[in-house]
């Protein structure tokens, strides 16, 4: 006798966080509000508070998910190379890649960034992303023998933003 394995339900926790990786990277963080979230993802709205205690925590999570996802993607496309330079170019490649993809409106952290209020939890996940950005140029930077890892990491750093 077999028995048929079911994919288990996404928990409310998982169906906001998709609902607000959706929503939010596609309208803004502070242009949706918490009952459009709570619908789309079918859930009460003591799911959200028990969840993430507020809007601020959803979008703080919600930050913290797409700042992974790219640690992840970026990672990943780095340490197909063994060669310096090649590993430096593949941020780019990598970049370049996801902005082929169907559905892709631009960095999830300048989007938020531009409704943040100063030190907000937006304000703080843009800066935690951005300063992992420039560590990472300045760790390629030093393995690729620049003569001042900074200066170039702070280049590419803006080249990576402007694309």
């Amino acid at each position: 006798m077999t028995v048929a394995k079911t994919a288990a339900k996404p928990s409310a926790r998982e169906r906001l966080l998709a609902a607000a990786d959706e929503l939010f990277y596609d309208e803004g963080v502070r242009t949706v509000g918490i009952d459009r979230v709570i619908e789309h993802a079918g859930v009460a709205k003591a799911s959200l508070y028990n969840a993430f205690g507020s809007k601020d925590g959803l979008i703080h999570a919600y930050l913290q998910g797409r700042h992974a996802k790219t640690v992840g993607r970026i990672t990943q496309a780095v340490a197909c190379h063994a060669a310096p330079r090649e590993r430096l170019l593949a941020v780019f490649e990598a970049q370049g890649k996801l902005f082929a993809e169907p559905g892709f409106h631009g960095c999830a952290f300048v989007s938020a960034s531009a409704e943040a209020r100063p030190g907000d939890v937006v304000d703080q996940a843009a800066d935690a992303y951005r300063a992992w950005v420039r560590g990472l140029f300045t760790e390629l930077a030093e393995q690729a023998g620049a003569a001042d890892p900074a200066s170039l990491a702070r280049r590419l750093h803006l080249l990576y933003d402007g694309a």
